[in-house]
Parts: structure tokens; C-alpha cells; sequence
């Protein structure tokens, strides 16, 4: 997927978490197979050509197109997975593959909290210790090697950390409704919400919006919350912010 996956587990026999994490990485490695849009033999290149139909893909193909499409109609458009024309559903994979790796290792006896960091953006199960939340950093997007903020997990189960942006790789975000970069007043977006499945969606199709409408869209969400960054150096958030930070 062009990036990389590190992960953090918490309690559990060493053997079977050992045996979790092998079956994890096995399982980012084959989504990358089957759905990769720079891979020729790739499950979706092939669909993409008309050689395969989703019937006859593995059956996450379908379960992943299943989520893109509520992802449109949630973001009314301002998420997509198409690019030039073409199905590329590469903007939900990432976040649903670590999200699906996180569970895997964080269903072993005995495991008391697992975090998943896939190119930045974090899936976080349990606790690292007793009465200790995770807590991720959210990189300043205009001070290289500072934080924006610090959010923690106290008293959630699960949590995720998403964040888009030009800080890392440039000018990437496409607005779908012109096929073209997304020109915005923001330099970054980063969500906050239970699973990284809809956090990374919801953070590319909000930078892709601007300020003004992502805010808005972004308190309307359940269980959702967002901090926004500009290119002038103007913080947003959404309203139940403050609870997340610490």
C-alpha cells in the first residue's frame, strides 16, 4: 500500500500473539495483491479491465466496495473511488485493512490493547496499561516535528486517528467533482471517531470540502470529532474536541 504498518500489542501469550501478528501482516500483504491499482495482476486492475466481475473476486472486494459506496452517500459525493474514470478504492482500503489487522491481534486471549499505525493514521484497541489511554500525537502541519495536539483514548474501547493533508505527500487529495487536486483553505484534517475505516475516509472527503463545509458536515456525524488546520494558520474543531485531548 505504499507505506508503512507498525504495530503495538499489549499482553497476551507471546506465542499467540506472535502467531496474530504473522497472520496480520499476512493479511495487509494480500490486500495490497488484490487490490493494489498499480498491481497488473491485482483483483481490482483486473475487474477494472473487465476480466473479472465482483462475484468472482475474494469476497472482501465486495464487502470494501459495500463501504466506499455508503462513504459516497454519507460525504454526498465528496468521497470517491474513482479517479480519472477508473474504480480506484485505495482511499478506504488502508484505513479498513489496519482497522481488520487491529481486530485480529486484539482478539487473543489475553491481549490487553493493540494500536496499529498504517502510514500515520492509528486503530486503537484497549489500554497499554492499567489506568493508562493511548495517546497519538497529531503532527503540526506547519512546524515540521511539532504536535498540533496529543489524543487520547480514556474511556473508549476502541479509537481511531485519521489525518489528511499536504504536510507528508504534497498536493494528493482529488476533488472528485473536478478530477482534479483539491484546492482548499486547509493544510491538514485530522478525525477522530471508533473505527479507521470511516476516520480516513471522513478526513480525505472533509479536506477535500474546505473549512467552512467540513466543519459543518463534520458535526454532523455521530461520534465524530475533528480538528482543522489552515494554510493561514487557523485552528477549527469540532465541539466535543476538548474530551479527546490530553
Amino acid at each position: 500500500m505504499g507505506t508503512v504498518f507498525s504495530f503495538d500489542v499489549r499482553g497476551g501469550d507471546p506465542a499467540a500473539v506472535r502467531a496474530a501478528l504473522d497472520e496480520a501482516v499476512a493479511s495487509l500483504h494480500r490486500v495490497n495483491e488484490v487490490f493494489s491499482t498499480y498491481r497488473e495482476d491485482s483483483q481490482v486492475s483486473r475487474m477494472q479491465r473487465g476480466e473479472l466481475t465482483v462475484e468472482e473476486c475474494d469476497p472482501e472486494v465486495a464487502q470494501v466496495l459495500a463501504l466506499g459506496a455508503e462513504a459516497e452517500r454519507t460525504s454526498d459525493g465528496w468521497f470517491s473511488m474513482r479517479y480519472e474514470g477508473r474504480l480506484d478504492p485505495t482511499g478506504i482500503v488502508k484505513g479498513w485493512a489496519a482497522e481488520r489487522a487491529a481486530r485480529l491481534i486484539g482478539g487473543v486471549a489475553g491481549v490487553s490493547g493493540v494500536s496499529v499505525n498504517g502510514g500515520g493514521d492509528v486503530q486503537l484497541l484497549g489500554v497499554p496499561g492499567p489506568a493508562r489511554p493511548w495517546r497519538v500525537g497529531v503532527s503540526d502541519p506547519l512546524r515540521p516535528g511539532g504536535l498540533a495536539a496529543v489524543v487520547s483514548a480514556a474511556g473508549a474501547d476502541e479509537l481511531a486517528v485519521a489525518t489528511s493533508g499536504t504536510a507528508e505527500r504534497g498536493s494528493h487529495i482529488v476533488d472528485p467533482r473536478t478530477g482534479r487536486s483539491a484546492v482548499t483553505d486547509l493544510v491538514a484534517v485530522t478525525v477522530v471517531t471508533p473505527r479507521l475505516t470511516w476516520a480516513d475516509c471522513w478526513a480525505t472527503a472533509a479536506f477535500a470540502m474546505g473549512s467552512r463545509q467540513a466543519l459543518a458536515w463534520l458535526e454532523s456525524l455521530p461520534d465524530v470529532e475533528a480538528l482543522l488546520i489552515t494554510a493561514g494558520d487557523e485552528v477549527r474543531c469540532t465541539g466535543g474536541l476538548a474530551r479527546r485531548l490530553g
